[in-house]
């Protein structure tokens, strides 16, 4: 994606710190097995919000934003605040990528987790509807080209891939 090394930096640091909000939601709620009611949806969708204030304490408006925004969805229907493409951060859009495959592929209280195979399908579906396109190719192409490599936590393999592609620049 040639993003600046800095700005790597920072989306690296936001990756592992854009649920960290989710320490202020009830763990009944985190782990229920059934379909949330729009209260416990709700509580859910505080977790960038609360995680962006917690985040904030570092000093850095660029990490805040992109923890604040990474449910964000190029069509609007994100949240918390329904920005649409340009208006959410870039690194929101790259860690979205990335939380979208993870949450995909792990095993959820009310379903079991879907192949990689099937991740990567919806992705490419979702590529510029409500993910950024630019990412989610990042992002399969960091897949394919680490699938002989035991698998890791996706959205470290993502911002991988960003540090791999400022190294070499774009294929």
């Amino acid at each position: 994606m040639g993003l600046p090394e800095r700005q790597i930096r920072i989306v690296r640091a936001a990756a592992e710190l854009h649920d960290v909000g989710k320490i202020n939601t009830p763990r009944a709620v985190l782990h229920k097995p059934g379909r949330l009611t729009e209260i416990e949806l709700g509580l859910i969708e505080l977790h960038p919000v609360d995680g962006a204030e917690i985040v904030s304490t570092l000093g850095d408006p660029e990490l805040t934003a992109m923890v604040r925004h990474h449910h964000e969805r190029l069509d609007g229907s994100g949240y918390p605040d329904r920005l649409e493409a340009t208006e959410i951060p870039l690194g929101a859009r790259i860690i979205a990528v990335a939380d979208t495959f993870d949450a995909i592929t792990s095993t959820r209280p009310y379903r079991a987790a879907k192949s990689d195979r099937e991740a990567l399908a919806i992705l490419a579906e979702e590529s510029g509807v409500r993910l950024d396109p630019v990412g989610v190719t990042a992002f399969c192409d960091c897949y394919a080209d680490r699938q002989d490599r035991p698998l890791w936590n996706p959205t470290r393999r993502a911002v991988t891939q960003l540090d791999a592609r400022v190294a070499i620049g774009p294929r």
